[in-house]
């Protein structure tokens, strides 16, 4: 039994670095596109088919590297877990952060949205209302104050009616 799981562990030899080894900041680089391109090939395959895009050629002419240095270098790493799990958990963070970014961005899309559908509804009342004869007023508080041709017609024959009353005061001063 000793034997045996001595063997599965000397079973893989450890890979010599590779001359054109993959730095492990432009490897983070070249696995983020790999994901993002995966992800798209997933989601919208017919995009990826429209515009003749090679996934894999994609990636590898972006970052001017061939599918051999990447397998050479992706095996390098993947010999030294440490390293690897140190890559990809960095691909991890970028990830997570590049959705926080689309996620935010797409909640401001949707309250502008929100705002301009709110603004567009308030115009159009108010195309209604000018339409149907509304006037507007303001008062001397600078506060607008909206009133229709029938309104105003009543107001005006309410004031008409009413007798304004002479001052307490004016009748005092005027007996002494």
């Amino acid at each position: 039994m000793l034997v045996l799981l001595m063997t599965a562990c000397y079973q893989y030899e450890k890979p010599d670095k590779p001359k054109d080894l993959i730095s492990k900041d432009k490897m983070v680089d070249v696995l983020i596109d790999v994901k993002l391109v995966a992800s798209i090939n997933t989601i919208d395959k017919e995009a990826i088919d429209k515009n003749n895009i090679n996934a894999e050629t994609y990636v590898f002419s972006k970052h001017n590297i061939d599918s051999l240095q990447f397998a050479q270098s992706n095996n390098y790493y993947s010999f030294y877990v440490k390293e690897y799990e140190e890559i990809y958990g960095r691909v991890k963070d970028s990830l997570e952060k590049l959705k926080d970014i689309y996620k935010d961005l797409e909640i401001k899309e949707e309250e502008e949205a929100k705002a301009k559908r709110k603004r567009d509804s308030i115009k159009a009342i108010e195309q209604i209302k000018d339409s149907l004869g509304i006037i507007k007023y303001q008062d001397s508080l600078k506060t607008n104050i909206n009133i229709d041709s029938l309104s105003k017609t009543l107001l005006k024959n309410k004031l008409e009616r009413v007798k304004l009353i002479t001052p307490v005061s004016d009748t005092v001063f005027q007996s002494q």
